[in-house]
């Protein structure tokens, strides 16, 4: 019962406190409505008279109702707020027994109030836990204020030229325009002033809040400057700059560099201002970076100078310290490692390093050491790709190069005994200049570090396999080529060489894996809209699992000395061309592999159709 009588109570308390405020709201209202509308000034000193009374007795009935103990932080409030509407009472009352203002008792009224601030002053300062919850926006209050000095200034310029003028006899008049026009140009390089700016900035951030930065504005404009950079004309807008502009504009600062770590020293990454090139490195077991690394602080070097033994007598390079300008030393650490340290330019204003600023930096540091790493690692990325096609283009043409000395090794165990054959001088003049050729482009290859990227042409299909069987007519067994007429004119768009090769590696290997006394068929024809080739041997053929886990593998070969790349080659080949590359074997019976490619105008009827 007596919890529930003390609900009630509260209850009863919270309603009759919201009332309160809606008749006080209310009474406000309905006074300035008066005031405005009214023109029977009675209706006016009674509305002012009631509200008053009011809010004595509402006054009242807080202080009569709060604990004695509390009753310590409201007696400033209660006697500035009883004396203001104490006076108004006294004020109004007789303006309303009388129907008229006491012009002298309204001029005091308006002291009389200013003499209260200070009792509400040390009210408020008693009430740590009165708060406000509107927030004004930092750069409302920066233009604003500039605005304002700025109305002020050229206020009090009117007013001089105003004395100048009326003073100032014959010249008067021109030398008051004269004084609008200078301070007129005054004002304009002043509120251009970056340097002027950056002092007002300070001064409201000290003095009107409690924190010194818009912690919100300022991740937002960090975030901003790493991923799309700014307007700065003239400056780069490469990452490394753009990481420079962003730690340096919280603080106002205009300039600085860069260092990265490159090998076994941090060297200059970027440079702004002054700062484009330093002629200094920072070897990565230097005191400068150990102290960065194991610390973490921001450096100041002015407090560094002054009182070494709070950095533990940090030894720091005479190149950097020799520089005036020199303000900030701003660790970028990324797990737990020194990725680079900023050196910051002296700010266009002066300001304090504190706490504030140190959080401030050392977050942005972290922040953009994140952005750093993600850019190296991309870098080494692409790097790393660009080896690994490099030496994939290096294997493919050892590869061929192998291919190209095999030709010349069968060509020179055959001149032993047909050197004297006037058509052997010229299959052996053919495969040469054939020779010569092939290395030529893969020098080419060589120099430019990638594939040949000539567009496939249309390439005659019979023309094609008998070439290729014919560069490879030393092995045993010969193949034989049997070439439909229905495909014999028709083509396919390739490189002729390289499917020449395609097919010379599939004979080669079908010869290696037959023998001599083995069997080596080379079939063309026709399946559709496909020109169908096939290689088939009666050598000793290859397991399911071979096929599918080692043969089209990279670098994985059954031969001495073999590479592992040819068959690899030949597929990625036949795919670029969007043909496919398959292979049916049986172990002891021997292998087929089949290239179908598409043939070129495969909708028109064949020759001879």
């Amino acid at each position: 019962t007596h919890a529930t009588g003390t609900r009630d109570a509260d209850d009863l308390l919270r309603r009759s406190r919201r009332s309160g405020l809606w008749l006080a709201a209310g009474l406000t209202v309905a006074s300035i409505i008066v005031d405005l509308l009214s023109s029977n000034p009675q209706w006016v000193f009674a509305m002012r008279t009631l509200l008053a009374v009011y809010g004595l007795v509402c006054l009242e009935q807080v202080y009569r109702n709060t604990p004695q103990a509390r009753r310590w932080a409201l007696k400033f409030l209660a006697v500035a707020l009883g004396a203001l509407f104490g006076f108004d009472l006294f004020v109004f009352s007789d303006a309303m027994l009388y129907s008229r203002l006491n012009e002298s008792w309204w001029i005091a009224r308006g002291f009389a109030n200013a003499l209260l601030v200070p009792l509400l002053a040390i009210a408020a300062a008693r009430n740590k836990q009165w708060q406000l919850d509107i927030n004004v926006s930092r750069h409302a209050i920066f233009h604003s204020t500039a605005l304002f000095g700025a109305g002020a200034y050229l206020v009090l310029m009117a007013a001089g030229g105003y004395y100048i003028r009326y003073f100032g006899g014959a010249w008067g008049e021109i030398a008051q325009t004269l004084l609008i026009f200078a301070a007129a140009v005054g004002l304009a390089i002043v509120l251009l002033s970056g340097a002027a700016r950056a002092r007002l900035r300070v001064f409201l951030s000290k003095h009107f809040f409690s924190y010194r930065f818009d912690y919100r504005e300022e991740w937002l404009r960090l975030t901003r400057l790493l991923t799309e950079g700014d307007s700065h004309e003239g400056e780069p807008q490469d990452l490394p700059h753009r990481v420079i502009r962003a730690l340096g504009r919280p603080v106002e600062s205009p300039g600085g560099a860069l260092w990265l770590r490159d090998g076994d020293a941090y060297r200059i990454a970027a440079g702004i201002r002054n700062w484009r090139e330093a002629p200094f490195d920072v070897p990565i077991d230097a005191p400068l970076a150990t102290f960065l690394k194991q610390r973490e602080w921001v450096i100041e070097l002015a407090e560094w100078r002054i009182h070494p033994e709070r950095y533990d007598g940090l030894q720091l390079p005479a190149a950097l310290t020799q520089r005036e300008e020199a303000w900030l030393i701003v660790p970028l650490v990324l797990d737990a490692d020194l990725l680079g340290f900023i050196v910051l330019t002296q700010p266009l204003a002066p300001l304090t390093v504190d706490w504030e600023v140190r959080d401030l930096l050392k977050t942005a540091a972290r922040q953009v050491a994140s952005y750093l790493g993600v850019q190296r690692a991309i870098e080494q990325l692409v790097q790393a790709q660009q080896f690994e096609s490099f030496n994939r283009m290096s294997a493919f043409v050892v590869h061929d190069l192998k291919n190209l000395v095999a030709q010349l090794g069968l060509l020179t165990r055959n001149a032993q005994r047909h050197r004297d054959n006037p058509e052997f001088q010229d299959d052996m003049l053919a495969t040469v200049e054939n020779v010569m050729e092939r290395m030529q482009g893969l020098l080419l290859q060589l120099r430019a570090g990638t594939r040949p990227i000539d567009q496939p042409e249309p390439v005659p299909v019979g023309d094609t396999l008998t070439q290729a069987v014919a560069a490879k007519r030393g092995l045993k067994p010969e193949a034989t080529i049997e070439i439909g007429e229905d495909v014999s004119r028709r083509t396919v768009l390739a490189h002729r060489d390289r499917l020449e090769r395609v097919i010379g590696h599939l004979v080669q290997n079908a010869a290696e894996a037959s023998g001599p006394s083995g069997m080596i068929r080379v079939r063309a024809r026709r399946e559709g809209a496909l020109a169908l080739i096939e290689v088939e041997d009666n050598g000793k053929g290859m397991s399911e699992e071979f096929i599918r886990s080692r043969l089209f593998k990279p670098f994985v070969s059954t031969k001495a000395h073999g590479m592992g790349i040819g068959t690899f080659e030949s597929r990625e080949y036949v795919k670029e061309l969007g043909g496919s590359l398959d292979v049916e074997s049986r172990e002891g019976l021997g292998t087929i592999f089949r290239i179908r490619l598409p043939l070129a105008g495969a909708a028109e009827p064949s020759a001879g159709a």
